[in-house]
């Protein structure tokens, strides 16, 4: 999983390189494809990063236990605790994140609705 995250950050990269290109609206169609694909992957990578970040605090916390201050020991402790509560929900919103998208997510729909079996309550529901 962590694999594929580091691939998409690079995939991420690039294509803020060339969302940052002066031509990018040269081509109209281009542009709101890297655009949207950008759009696509900037929760994954923000929770993607996120975590990183709290595992290195989880490090930096781990390397401050190992001292001889028994206050810092405590502090660093909550500190380790904390960044792997938010290391925990962060994987379960990767794996969330990563599921793949139904292609029909992106179409609208228009749902009709009238009333029938089921007296005066079904008229009220359907606003007749």
């Amino acid at each position: 999983m962590f694999e594929k995250l580091a691939l998409l950050e690079e995939k991420y990269e690039e294509l803020a390189q060339k969302i940052a290109d002066p031509n990018l609206y040269s081509d109209p169609q281009n542009a709101a494809k890297l655009l949207k694909e950008q759009k696509e992957l900037t929760p994954i990578i923000e929770a993607y990063r996120a975590y990183k970040k709290a595992e290195q605090t989880m490090k930096d916390a781990e390397s401050l236990m190992s001292g001889g201050d028994a206050e810092l020991k405590e502090l660093a402790k909550e500190e380790y605790e904390s960044a792997r509560e938010e290391m925990e929900e962060l994987t379960q919103k990767l794996k969330i994140l990563l599921l793949p998208t139904d292609p029909n997510d992106e179409k609208n729909v228009i749902v009709e609705i009238r009333a029938g079996a089921g007296g005066e309550e079904a008229a009220l529901f359907a606003g007749v």
